[in-house]
């Protein structure tokens, strides 16, 4: 027994870095990008004399006196200010008009040491709906709030999910937007990809060690470098414009920049190796003979294609493209640089709230989607993959 145990010890140091380093960069993040999408702590931590004063709100009666002297106290006591701006934020989010109507109201209660008439301050104290909001923010730690927004989505004050007015939000856009240009990408790098990769396998020595070296050559260079390269070659007086001008293809340079055209080529460019080794290393493990055999029984080469190769190379073909579309799904740096307005991605919309509005919970709910998404997509492929194992 405890010779089986030293071994077991022994084997369990091996993998103890792997495990720790998995834990440490994947699990770690993972579970603190799930949490900040769910968690909503703000408004309880800077708000709570008004959480417990709101707990029994029925949110359709006028505010009562006590709601507005525990508001009121809560204000007084918030002296840090990164809280205070949180706080803003995260109630401005909700409903516009929060932020000028907190900071005044603020400003007002530091004036003074006693009571204050909150609709005194300001008229849109006695609304409602911004009472609501701040129940709403003060009644839970954990919300879908995010969640919801990030599909374009919010609860109304009765707590059912409606849609956000048409204008407020674009959340739902970019994520088809990006899925569809995913789409168009790992579409791009099949009908590119699969002649490569045949032209690949169909030949030995130099030529094959040639053309996956070509195909390889991307991925030893930065991707900045490279976008930018597409940059330059792009633009209206790049080489390609250049060349299709003096060749008399076009009187007028092609606009292939600050568009989608731009973005998918580019991208397509990057991320076509990993669409070509997956097929080539299921084409160069079937015989060779199969298809003269085919063509030896009558087949035309087209029909032999379609009946013999094609399903035997499909595995290849999944593969491939589950990587290119879930890079694709995060890709930042090409949409940005080679893309317009209307061509940015959602991971952009990512580094906005976590950079530029701070807002680390919309920023968590957003990846969150792109993980769902991900997943789903490998769980497909897995049943796939069963299901051509399960066949005779």
């Amino acid at each position: 027994m405890s010779v089986l145990f030293r071994k077991q010890m022994v084997s369990l140091a091996l993998v103890a870095p792997l495990l720790l380093f998995l834990i440490v960069f994947f699990a770690f993040p993972l579970f603190t990008m799930m949490k900040s999408a769910v968690s909503d702590p703000v408004a309880t931590q800077a708000l709570p004399a008004s959480t417990n004063a709101l707990s029994d709100w029925d949110r359709s009666s006028s505010p009562t006196s006590e709601m507005s002297a525990a508001f009121v106290e809560d204000l007084r006591q918030i002296n840090d200010d990164q809280l205070f701006g949180d706080l803003v934020r995260r109630l401005n989010s909700a409903k516009a008009g929060f932020r000028t109507l907190i900071t005044k109201t603020r400003t007002a209660v530091k004036a003074t040491a006693g009571p204050i008439d909150l609709t005194a301050v300001d008229k849109r104290w006695a609304d409602n709906s911004y009472w609501q909001v701040i129940a709403i923010a003060t009644s839970s730690t954990i919300t879908d709030r995010n969640l919801l927004a990030a599909v374009d989505l919010e609860r109304n004050s009765s707590g059912a999910i409606d849609t956000i007015p048409a204008g407020a939000s674009a959340n739902r856009t970019i994520l088809i937007r990006t899925f569809t240009m995913a789409l168009a990408v790992t579409a791009a790098c099949i009908l590119i990809g699969f002649p490569f990769a045949m032209i690949a396998a169909s030949v030995e020595g130099w030529r094959r060690q040639l053309l996956l070296g070509a195909v390889l050559l991307p991925l030893w260079t930065s991707l900045l470098v490279r976008t930018a390269a597409w940059f330059i070659l792009l633009q209206d007086t790049g080489l390609i414009n250049s060349t299709l001008m003096f060749l008399g293809l076009t009187t007028e340079p092609v606009s292939l920049i600050f568009n989608r055209v731009g973005v998918v080529i580019a991208m397509t460019h990057v991320l076509l190796p990993f669409m070509v080794l997956p097929i080539f290393s299921v084409l160069v493990g079937i015989p060779k003979t199969l298809m003269p055999a085919a063509a030896s029984l009558g087949a035309h080469p087209v029909r032999a294609f379609l009946a013999v190769l094609l399903p035997l190379a499909l595995r290849g073909v999944i593969s491939g493209s589950l990587l290119v579309f879930m890079s694709a799904l995060g890709y930042y740096i090409t949409p940005a640089l080679i893309g317009g307005a209307k061509d940015q991605m959602i991971s952009s919309v990512i580094a906005y709230y976590a950079t530029g509005a701070a807002n680390w919970g919309m920023a968590g709910a957003l990846g969150l989607v792109l993980l769902v998404a991900t997943l789903l997509l490998y769980v497909v492929y897995l049943r796939l993959s069963a299901e051509r194992e399960l066949k005779p």
